[in-house]
């Protein structure tokens, strides 16, 4: 696959993991959440239909490109036709799985998604005995939508948020100071990139975290007011340096391609497609600790076809689909079985850490910020949700 059709094509997966900026906690529908939903004990014959919701790039039915179709070959062999509707943010996704008048039958969601249909009753755990494979997907992506023993998702894919410079400018960089720290942003004034949202607040309190002790930050996903506030400074004072906030991830390629950025927060795919290209960029993992995030087929709350809905889950965590979907998307498969072989590249698979368990272990993957404090601050404070993030998010980098 051409780095420009790859581009094209992770252009659409980036909304889901990057355009974040709508308050997802603050949209309440009004409605009470559904209740105690049941697991799935067995299962019969598909019903012929599985109503799915996604944002661009989740699904492919060849409409994008005729030879990436990973729909029509399950349609045939389940008889369960797919209805997909496609979303353009994570917070329509959330409105549509909370609106009682539809029954989703499942919901390819982002960390921000996942964490908030869990809480408030709007998915049905998972009985992944049910589901063929699913002990070959990546034990720790299958752990992070865990919740009293139940599982509420099945792994899809995942990314990491790395540090990427250019060599010819740019000392290499061992730590997020080169980009949040005010006195070593201003080195490269007007040619940093950062992620355009609210859950790039992470990656300043890693760097926070290990500059001011005494604020005592575990989670840089669950932050007292006190630490935000802390974050939120460090944010604003990177402000006048920053060249641009990307939206989509094509947006930091040309960036870099064109020149105008020499730092900044980057997925492996952008360092993929620029090395592909002869860019002199790399990549590095922070001292402090690297971010990132999964995205997981979810059952809905209302699901009307739970027999499709478990073949469409066995589906795509097969190997087979698994490829489809790394090297459409450009983003790493649950399933290190997609790199056995003759299907993925190894230096697909290499460029994307699959199968790297030692560096699975050491990512912090993304979670919906809440009230509820994690880490050694549970119990007590009281933390900031993902309404707050937000907020602050557009007062530091927007105003």
């Amino acid at each position: 696959m051409t780095a420009t059709r790859r581009a094209k094509a992770i252009t659409a997966l980036a909304v889901a993991a990057v355009l974040a900026v709508a308050t997802l906690l603050s949209c309440g529908s009004g409605d009470e959440p559904v209740g105690s939903v049941q697991v799935a004990s067995t299962l019969g014959p598909g019903e012929g239909t599985l109503k799915l919701v996604t944002l661009p790039g989740s699904v492919e039915g060849g409409s994008s490109d005729p030879r990436v179709n990973w729909v029509t070959p399950f349609q045939k062999r389940t008889g369960c036709k797919v209805d997909w509707n496609v979303v353009k943010t994570p917070r329509e996704m959330t409105a549509l799985m909370r609106d009682r008048r539809h029954r989703y039958d499942g919901v390819a969601a982002p960390p921000e998604v996942a964490g908030q249909l869990i809480a408030e009753g709007q998915a049905t755990p998972v009985n992944t005995n049910l589901v063929d494979g699913y002990k070959k997907l990546e034990p720790r992506l299958r752990a992070l939508l865990k919740r009293d023993g139940k599982y509420y998702g099945v792994p899809y894919v995942w990314g990491s948020n790395l540090l990427m410079y250019d060599t010819r400018t740019v000392e290499t960089p061992s730590s997020w100071a080169a980009l949040f720290d005010p006195g070593q942003a201003r080195r490269h004034s007007g040619r940093l990139v950062v992620r355009d949202s609210p859950l790039s607040i992470a990656e300043a309190a890693l760097y926070l975290r290990a500059r001011d002790r005494k604020l005592k930050i575990s989670d840089p996903y669950s932050l007292t007011p006190k630490q935000l506030d802390a974050v939120a400074k460090v944010l604003a004072l990177q402000r006048p340096h920053v060249k641009t906030y990307w939206d989509l991830p094509a947006d930091a390629v040309s960036a870099f391609a064109g020149g105008e950025a020499v730092l900044g927060e980057a997925w492996p795919y952008q360092v993929d497609v620029l090395t592909r290209a002869s860019k002199p960029v790399e990549g590095v993992v922070p001292s402090e600790g690297v971010t990132g995030w999964m995205d997981a087929w979810m059952i809905g709350a209302r699901v009307q076809h739970p027999n499709c809905m478990y073949q469409w889950l066995q589906w795509t965590a097969s190997p087979d689909v698994q490829q489809q979907v790394a090297e459409w998307t450009g983003v790493a498969p649950a399933n290190p079985q997609a790199c056995a072989g003759d299907r993925l590249k190894p230096g697909f698979c290499n460029a994307y850490h699959v199968g790297d368990r030692a560096y699975l272990d050491k990512v912090i993957f993304a979670h919906t910020p809440t009230k509820l404090c994690t880490g050694r601050q549970k119990g007590k404070h009281e933390c900031t949700d993902y309404a707050d993030w937000t907020r602050k998010w557009i007062e530091s980098t927007k105003q």
